[in-house]
């Protein structure tokens, strides 16, 4: 156990702005005021203030020892005791701070060996300057490039004050910048938690007040407080830009309701595939086919649909079925394709307005004894989610089967195209050599034969990079399933 005694702790200015967090020149303006004892120390370049912890309110000084130290036991008004003394590491020096440190390192002590160097030449005239000859020469980025694809161009200013800084102990680390970074959560700032409580408050309000106004009204509340020394007014602007510009969906929302959040701020959310789990959402939709198979009653050819599950989280197709018009028997045949091929029962299905989506079999409705039986979704456990009408980006898999008809459709024979503009040449007028081309080597597939080539398809498909899981294929992903005792 080690004894510490608070009459001897000397603290900086930074170090007290934190624990009351406020700014330092806050804190510099209280001490001329004579509400803590202090004292000034001269310093490389200047002097600084130490204030006395022992000086500070009681509560700060706790919370300075919670802060720097593991555990403290407090013994008398004058002594503190330590138990297991830890004081908390500094923050971790990042590999780009580590490597532009050992850079300015290294290029001081390049340009000292290059003064000597100079001084030591005797065929040197007296009167040249080898700092600004080192500082020219590096420039040119022929000299110690290495340093200088780091570093960039460098004036003999930046030398003298790293020199200076570096000192003569030789530790590379005092060289590390000493920047401050934020996140999209969190903005560095001097406002404390009551003055962005009060600002944000007046803000939102529903009556929308201006960035202006609000500034107006919160520095009028925190006089009322007590406050005397109160931010600029450029503080509090670059705060309301920083939360607007951050959070546009609150701002949105809370100064011009619902209506205005789901028109400007709700169509363009990224969504943010990671967060998913293989097999945890799929999303179904129908696709006419791009060429024509043979109808199975009728013997002719005929343009069918695709109905397919796609899995979101790997990209890949994992069930579908052939069918000739958008059904509830087609659709619960793909799901239950799908729930086969993955051994699994998703979470959620995603899928499309049509009506067949859309019916009382496969969605169920609230009076189940009128029907006889619960929706198919509803009985598996699975939450149907539909999509935006008229919104083909809400969509994942539309993705896909633009992948489906350039990569497969095309090589069908009875390819037809996917509209009078793109429709083959043997389908237009007075083409006879492509009809006789056509003719010859035209093949239409039946039902059976399309899913064996879909199949074949998908093997090539599955075997591509997923878009959502970098470093694997789709099938990697796909048997990454937790696999579930499916019945079939």
């Amino acid at each position: 156990m080690t004894e510490v005694n608070i009459q001897d702790i000397w603290i900086d200015v930074e170090t007290l702005a934190k624990l009351k967090n406020i700014t330092k020149r806050a804190v510099r303006l209280s001490l001329h005021q004579d509400k803590y004892e202090y004292k000034v120390e001269n310093i490389r370049g200047g002097k600084t203030y130490k204030i006395k912890l022992a000086s500070l309110e009681e509560d700060l000084q706790i919370k300075y020892f919670q802060t720097y130290y593991a555990t403290f036991k407090e013994t008398d008004s004058k002594v503190i005791e330590l138990e297991n003394l830890n004081i908390k590491q500094e923050k971790l020096i990042s590999e780009k701070q580590k490597k532009i440190a050992l850079a300015k390192y290294d290029l001081i002590y390049a340009w000292l060996n290059f003064r000597k160097t100079q001084k030591q030449d005797k065929l040197k005239p007296k009167n040249t300057n080898p700092d600004k000859e080192f500082i020219e020469l590096y420039n040119t980025g022929m000299y110690q490039s290495l340093i200088f694809k780091t570093l960039g161009k460098v004036s003999i200013g930046s030398l003298y004050r790293w020199r200076k800084i570096l000192g003569y102990n030789g530790d590379w680390t005092c060289l590390v910048g000493q920047y401050k970074y934020s996140t999209r959560k969190e903005y560095r700032t001097s406002l404390n938690e009551e003055q962005i409580k009060i600002f944000i408050q007046i803000l939102l309000s529903p009556s929308a007040f201006s960035i202006g106004k609000s500034i107006s009204l919160t520095k009028h509340i925190l006089k009322e407080r007590g406050y005397e020394i109160l931010p600029q007014d450029v503080t509090f602007r670059r705060y309301a830009k920083w939360f607007r510009d951050n959070n546009l969906d609150k701002w949105t929302l809370a100064r011009h309701g619902e209506k205005a959040l789901k028109d400007k701020v709700s169509p363009y959310i990224v969504r943010n595939a990671s967060l998913l789990k293989p097999g945890q959402v799929l999303i179904a939709d129908g696709h006419d086919l791009n060429f024509q198979v043979i109808n199975p009653f009728t013997g002719k050819p005929c343009r069918a649909t695709l109905l397919g599950f796609l899995d979101w989280k790997s990209g890949g197709l994992v069930g579908y079925d052939i069918m000739l018009e958008e059904c509830t028997q087609n659709i619960a045949s793909a799901l239950r394709n799908a729930i086969l091929n993955l051994d699994h029962i998703p979470e959620y299905v995603y899928q499309d307005n049509g009506r067949a989506f859309r019916g009382k079999y496969f969605k169920g409705t609230e009076n189940f004894s009128e029907l006889g039986f619960t929706g198919v979704y509803k009985q598996l456990g699975i939450e149907p989610v539909y999509a935006t009408p008229y919104n083909a980006r809400a969509k994942v898999i539309e993705r896909f089967f633009l992948e489906f008809q350039e990569s497969f459709e095309k090589l069908i024979p009875s390819y037809i195209g996917t509209s009078i503009e793109s429709k083959p040449a043997h389908l237009k007028r007075n083409e006879k050599l492509h009809k006789q081309i056509h003719e010859k080597y035209n093949f239409v597939p039946t039902i059976e034969q399309t899913i064996q080539l879909i199949n074949k398809w998908l093997d090539y498909y599955h075997s591509k990079e997923c878009p959502n899981v970098k470093g694997k294929t789709i099938k990697e992903v796909l048997n990454s399933v937790e696999k579930e005792i499916i019945f079939a």
